[in-house]
């Protein structure tokens, strides 16, 4: 057989075998991950507790794996618009989900929903938990829980209390409050507790239960007015509040979670470097020490760990939803 004939078999035998090979490695092996932008997708817009650990986790892991982590904000639908895009993008580490309570909210709230969380994206880390706080425009006579709810009932239909957005853990607070008080107060969802926030203090909405991070810089310039928080215990940012349970209040240990998951099929080596960083940069003091100022509680879960922590927060909020009433407005 000539030589030339044998050299291009050669060359057609290493090629296969070379493309079979490529092919067995996990993607993670054939290339370093990140070596380009990674997108993390913010289901609400910027400015609320989402977008503000979404940004803190972002420099993180911009510092950590050497490329740059960028928030991108699509809010709407209860965050669902952003939770379907990330279920629909390419499973290869470079579309993630910042995704928070609400979505495990929506697995009830939104029957038709075209994804399921569980099945259509993976848990990658847990970021945080934060209570919600009661707040109030301080213009009002109100320094209380009491006092919101004489006040309220002295003023029937004049009182209205902003969300996040409807189905959110913020609306469903003010929903089990509403419940429980009896009260005729009507309910105002915004894209985001960023502008429901600017119209609490501008005086267009009277009250509201946000997540502690985002509003609580508001209380401490003076601009809003906290009652109270959801969680079991007392917040080490503030504990001079009471909780809502100590008020007398059923069911009220209410917290909000942050956490990223990326389309199902993702590499377990990207998952895994992911899972990595985020835990390295929580145990970081000045990151603990920063959330810690916001009123949020580190989690450091591993992927399965965290996955577990997802199914569970859906059939737990299940309930509550159907229970509320809450629909999807």
């Amino acid at each position: 057989m000539p030589i030339s004939i044998r050299l291009r078999r050669f060359a057609l035998v290493s090629s296969i075998l070379g493309a079979s090979l490529a092919a067995s490695l996990p993607a993670a092996a054939q290339g370093a991950y990140p070596d380009r932008a990674v997108r993390v997708v913010v289901g609400f817009s910027a400015g609320g507790t989402t977008d503000v650990v979404a940004r803190l986790l972002a420099k993180e892991l911009t510092e950590e794996l050497g490329q740059s982590f960028v928030v991108e904000n699509k809010p709407g639908a209860g965050s669902n618009i952003a939770a379907e895009l990330v279920t629909k993008a390419a499973p290869d580490g470079y579309t993630l989900l910042m995704m928070a309570v609400t979505s495990a909210i929506n697995q009830t709230l939104y029957p038709k929903l075209k994804f399921d969380i569980t099945r259509d994206l993976t848990a990658v880390a847990l970021g945080a938990k934060v209570p919600n706080v009661l707040v109030v425009n301080p213009t009002l006579p109100i320094n209380s829980v009491k006092e919101l709810v004489d006040y309220a009932n002295k003023n029937p239909g004049k009182l209205n209390f902003a969300s996040s957005g409807s189905g959110t853990s913020i609306h469903l607070t003010g929903e089990l409050f509403k419940l429980q008080t009896k009260l005729d107060v009507a309910h105002i969802p915004y894209k985001g507790s960023s502008p429901a926030l600017t119209d609490l203090v501008g005086g267009q909405v009277q009250f509201m239960f946000d997540n502690m991070p985002s509003s609580w810089p508001l209380v401490q310039s003076g601009k809003l007015r906290a009652l109270a928080v959801t969680s079991a215990k007392r917040s080490p940012a503030a504990p001079d509040l009471p909780t809502m349970t100590e008020l007398g209040y059923k069911d009220f240990d209410i917290s909000s979670w942050f956490g990223l998951m990326a389309p199902a099929g993702t590499p377990a080596p990207i998952i895994d470097k992911l899972n990595a960083a985020v835990n390295k940069a929580l145990a970081k003091p000045d990151v603990q020490k920063r959330l810690s100022d916001l009123g949020a509680d580190v989690q450091q879960l591993s992927p399965a760990q965290f996955s577990a922590f997802v199914k569970k927060e859906v059939d737990t909020w299940g309930p509550v939803v159907k229970s509320s009433g809450a629909t999807a407005d």
